[in-house]
């Protein structure tokens, strides 16, 4: 008696102990810190309007704390972390069966592991219990490195196929003499494929402990219970006894302008420039960042304007990560093998060097400031991503740098921006010319931000927004919360109100018009029809156009297919009303401008011409190409490459205004909106300023009738492409109203879905190790009349690894038809599909795409409810049943291989 009371008693003391080691240490914006007595950091935010949860624990050790021989260890480890532990040997397995969206990230400072699930008890306590388990007993076993590191070595080599990507490692490595942010965060061929397992095991010693992580959760959970249960989960791990030393080498200022050039097979002519800029904790680095939206924003940028819109280059983009220690700005230009690029070289070097005379104007300013702040606030809208995001700033120094550099963009001034701009972008501190001997050597060293604790020690922050209500994301809830119906001038609607964090509105609006026989030969002319409408209107130009979507902190974003036209909608209940008004004006008075269809046209050229030795693209295309069963001219025929190139070069304004002025108008319309929605005020705009938007041509659907694919099993030779790519599909003819459809989606889930445990994966990755990437599923078809329902699979791989590849898709195809599946497997798949499928009804987009569609095809949510239990009923005789019935030998389906396999 006396040893059970002693033993309670102790148990009694040590959870007094635990709750004691939650202390907490600051609160901004709705995000509160704690702190654990073993070092971990933990991160709350609440938002109930969510309906899921997103897990987050960020690892302060990326590629810049690898050493010699360990260059891409950092990420390799992260692959290893996702093989198992004792607790949780089967990783992949368990997050498919709890419908998890999981991922891993490796960058320059941290290294992130992540889960979004349904926000249940159950699946926080299974998370935390895995980030838990694997932060210090992670297997790391020499069987798992023997495949593994073939496949972030595949991974490597994706990587080499991208012309863009291998000229920016090349340009970054070479503007770094010492730092480790000169090296790809992939790592190095040699050291990935020959890291002993010590090494590795000792790396994961060394960085993978509590007070070297910050674990962050975000979504709709009871913030006690959720502390009470990390506090479970992690309290017991001890803090290491050997201390955190961080790296301490110091790139010295550069001594002048490099040239690096690369030669490879490609197409499309590459300019680039990088410049050392400060880190991101750095008052400096807000200035960069507004300087950089000034030089390169579409359409208003100085760059963009100087090559793109004079149309000496297709594209441009830029990127400045945000670092602990001083980074770099990076600007890569597409150019077209029709263009100049020494031209566009000389075009960038003046423009740039020109800056110290044209400093930057208030209007300029302004507009970079509202462009950053609307993209950070619809960011700190979605608790999921903020979740995520946070992790760049994490691994910066802390997260409350994210506010302050959102403050600093606020506050920051025309004088801090034009100083910044003479400090950074000067020749002698760019990579992209070559070395001039000069007298008078000019430089800026770049000092390291020191002491960011007492940075963000008292800092507050601004009102936090609002954490919404809970939304039941059930099919009878959400079909009850649907204010639908038709309006007078026909367009059909759907709205759910409901209480979002940031009063977030979604708002889709579609329109179809027209049928096969008026929709004959106008091939492209719908898609630029579509991609010109915001391109400027009758009463305002494209800079206009985004400069009132940055005030406002909205985007619109349209579509086009043949006569069908859709249009998105992000905004906020305050600023929806005055989005929309712009909606309508976008889609009744476009102006079509020459200037702008030239550079859509050179853009979307030099899109092509980039990936004609892309394996992939030319694999998709190929595939398309072989299985087309339509004439040249039908709405459905799929164009070569060649007759894409034709009909774009051909292309004119009178195309587009004829066909605008053709099928543009109401038709077949659906509206939905989700969110914090004024219906009332949704609905009057749309009937009064839509009410006579009429189209020439009726709606009717094209049909797509199921036809059988060819069975072939074709090469593509993509020479110097070091990364392959499979694709494979056939015809099921089926559609999602079949009884023996809930069977074909759990089939498909288990041979080829999931994450990284399916049948396909677990042969090709975790067995073989010969595919970073590799699965299958299944397509089925809303339409009953059409029943086009499609099996596909994929893999990329080495060419070296294709008759690897080959066989791995034939045996396991074949020994799924003939040994079926087993009751665990049944169980996991169900029980992961219903959650995922929770998931992505608590997704505003996601639950707005299924309820237009349940609007087009004439069904409600009841619809999705009785697939459901129709998934929770199946067996393993009736999906093996299944697939007897419908899936083929690998010999029978239609399969493209692009590769360099010479």
């Amino acid at each position: 008696m006396i040893k059970k009371f002693l033993i309670c008693y102790f148990l009694i003391a040590g959870f007094a102990v635990s709750s004691a080691q939650m202390t907490k240490v600051a609160s901004v914006e709705g995000i509160t810190e704690y702190k654990m007595e073993n070092g971990l950091k933990v991160l709350l935010f609440q938002d109930n309007s969510a309906q899921t949860i997103t897990v987050n624990i960020t690892y302060l050790v990326g590629s810049r704390h690898e050493g010699y021989g360990e260059k891409g260890m950092a990420h390799l480890l992260e692959h290893m972390v996702f093989k198992g532990t004792p607790n949780h040997p089967d990783i992949p397995k368990e997050l498919t069966s709890h419908g998890a969206r999981p991922n891993g990230t490796t960058w320059y400072d941290r290294t992130n592991y992540f889960e979004t699930f349904n926000a249940t008890d159950e699946n926080l306590d299974w998370a935390l219990d895995l980030e838990a388990d694997r932060m210090v007993n992670s297997y790391i076993a020499k069987k798992d490195l023997e495949s593994e590191f073939s496949v972030v070595r595949n991974e490597f080599e994706s990587g080499e196929n991208d012309p863009t990507g291998v000229l920016m490692e090349k340009v970054i490595n070479s503007a770094y003499l010492w730092h480790n942010y000169g090296n790809s965060t992939i790592g190095n061929r040699s050291d990935i494929e020959r890291v002993p397992i010590e090494n590795l095991k000792a790396f994961y010693k060394k960085f993978y402990r509590p007070d070297n992580a910050v674990l962050m959760v975000t979504g709709k959970f009871e913030e006690e219970k959720t502390l009470a249960l990390i506090e479970k989960k992690f309290g017991a791990i001890p803090k290491p006894t050997t201390p955190l030393r961080d790296s301490h080498t110091e790139e010295p200022a550069q001594d002048g302008e490099k040239t690096v050039t690369v030669s490879r097979v490609g197409d499309l002519q590459l300019v680039s420039a990088l410049y050392h800029t400060p880190a991101g904790s750095s008052p400096d680095y807000a200035a960069m960042s507004v300087i950089e939206n000034i030089l390169t924003n579409e359409p208003s940028g100085r760059i963009y304007k100087a090559l793109i819109e004079a149309q000496k280059a297709s594209s441009l983009w830029s990127f400045s990560p945000f670092t602990k220690e001083p980074g770099f700005l990076y600007i890569n230009i597409d150019v077209p093998s029709d263009k100049n690029a020494d031209e566009v070289s000389t075009i960038l070097r003046t423009s740039l060097d020109n800056l110290k005379n044209n400093p930057i104007t208030t209007e300029e300013l302004d507009r970079a400031k509202s462009n950053i702040l609307k993209q950070v606030d619809q960011i700190y809208r979605n608790s999921a991503y903020l979740g995520t995001y946070m992790s760049e700033f994490i691994g910066g120094g802390d997260w409350r740098l994210a506010f302050l550099q959102r403050d600093r963009i606020e506050n920051i001034t025309l004088d801090e921006v034009n100083t910044a701009m003479t400090k950074y972008l000067i020749p002698t501190n760019r990579t992209i010319g070559r070395f001039y001997p000069t007298k008078t050597p000019e430089r800026i060293s770049i000092p390291h931000t020191e002491d960011i604790k007492s940075l963000v020690k008292d800092y507050k922050g601004k009102e936090a927004m609002s954490m919404g209500d809970a939304f039941d994301v059930t099919y009878d809830a959400i079909q009850n919360s649907i204010d639908g119906g038709k309006l007078s001038n026909g367009i059909n609607y759907a709205f759910i109100e409901k209480n979002n964090r940031g009063n977030t509105v979604n708002l889709s609006f579609s329109g179809r018009n027209g049928d096969v026989n008026s929709l004959m030969n106008k091939g492209i002319i719908p898609r630029f029809t579509a991609s010109m409408l915001n391109k400027g209107t009758t009463t305002k130009s494209r800079q206009q156009i985004e400069d009132e979507l940055s005030k406002l902190k909205s985007s619109i974003y349209f579509r086009g297919t043949n006569g069908n036209i859709y249009a998105n909608i992000s905004s906020t209940e305050k600023d929806l009303m005055p989005t929309l008004v712009l909606m309508e004006d976008i889609l009744k008075n476009p102006t079509f401008d020459p200037a702008e269809l030239e550079k859509l046209k050179t853009e979307e050229l030099a899109y092509l011409e980039s990936n004609k030795t892309e394996p992939q693209f030319l694999a998709s295309q190929k595939l398309s190409e072989i299985n087309n069963t339509y004439p040249i001219g039908h709405p459905l025929y799929s164009m070569s490459l060649a007759e894409q190139e034709a009909a774009i070069k051909k292309l004119s304004v009178e195309d587009l205004k004829a066909f605008y002025n053709d099928y543009y108008g109401l038709g077949y319309s659906i509206l939905i909106g989700i969110g914090n929605v004024p219906s009332e005020e949704v609905k009057t705009f749309m009937e009064e300023k839509f009410g006579t938007f009429k189209s020439k041509y009726p709606y009717s659907k094209i049909a797509s009738p199921y036809k059988p694919m060819k069975e072939v099993n074709e090469n593509i030779i993509t020479p110097d492409k070091q990364n392959a790519m499979t694709l494979g599909n056939f015809s099921v003819k089926i559609s999602e109203y079949h009884e023996d459809y809930p069977a074909l989606e759990i089939a498909s889930s288990i041979l080829g879905g999931g994450f990284l445990n399916s049948r396909i994966a677990d042969r090709l990755r975790q067995k073989d190790g010969v595919s970073y990437g590799a699965g299958a599923g299944f397509q089925g078809d809303g339409d009953n009349n059409d029943q086009n329902s499609q099996m596909y699979l994929y893999a990329i791989y080495a060419p070296e690894n294709f008759d690897k590849v080959q066989l791995g898709f034939k045996e396991e195809i074949a020994r799924f038809i003939k040994d079926g599946i087993t009751e665990e497997e049944l169980t996991n798949a169900i029980n992961g599909w219903i959650q995922s499928q929770n998931v992505s009804r608590a997704k505003d987009n996601e639950l707005s795409s299924l309820i237009n569609n349940n609007i087009f095809y004439k069904r409600t949510m009841d619809f999705q409810k009785s697939i459901e239990n129709k998934v929770s009923a199946l067996t393993v005789t009736k999906v093996n049943a299944a697939i007897q019935k419908y899936i083929q030998p690998y010999e029978k389906w239609s399969v493209v291989n692009a590769g360099d396999f010479k």
